[in-house]
């Protein structure tokens, strides 16, 4: 399933093999638990995205609400992208050296993350780099790198 159509994210949970299906739904669970006031989760880009509402912030370089985080489950590997590591080098290097605490090499994009197992991700530090970026703060950081 590289990019789903499907409009809803129970849809896209249900057309995932079980194993997949288990391991976004877990990473999904901690997202929504500690996702920051004013984001939403909604199906964009044929992945389950966590941003900002249009409503909310109306001023993106694309017309689409201005995403922090997304899970997709690509042919190989599951991705989660995290802007924020692409906008705040301080991001990276936690994620990077949470990465080397474990003894896991990274498969790194500029914004995702590539994995086939949940044990493979350090996903406590993940959530936080997610939880660490309230709504106003994001909006700031992004309009910073606009310019």
């Amino acid at each position: 399933m590289a990019q789903s159509s499907v409009a809803n994210v129970e849809d896209y949970l249900k057309d995932l093999p079980e194993d997949r299906r288990e391991i976004i739904s877990t990473i999904r669970s901690k997202i929504l638990k500690n996702l920051p006031i004013g984001y939403v989760e909604s199906m964009n880009w044929g992945m389950i995205s966590y941003e900002i509402p249009l409503e909310t912030y109306p001023d993106t370089y694309n017309n689409q609400p201005l995403g922090i985080a997304a899970i997709a489950s690509q042919k190989n590997y599951i991705s989660i992208y995290l802007m924020g590591c692409y906008m705040v080098p301080e991001q990276q290097k936690t994620l990077l050296m949470a990465f080397k605490k474990m003894g896991v090499k990274p498969n790194m994009g500029k914004s995702c993350i590539r994995f086939t197992k949940l044990d493979k991700i350090p996903l406590d530090t993940i959530i936080g780099l997610i939880q660490d970026f309230p709504v106003e703060e994001y909006i700031k950081r992004y309009e910073l790198v606009k310019k």
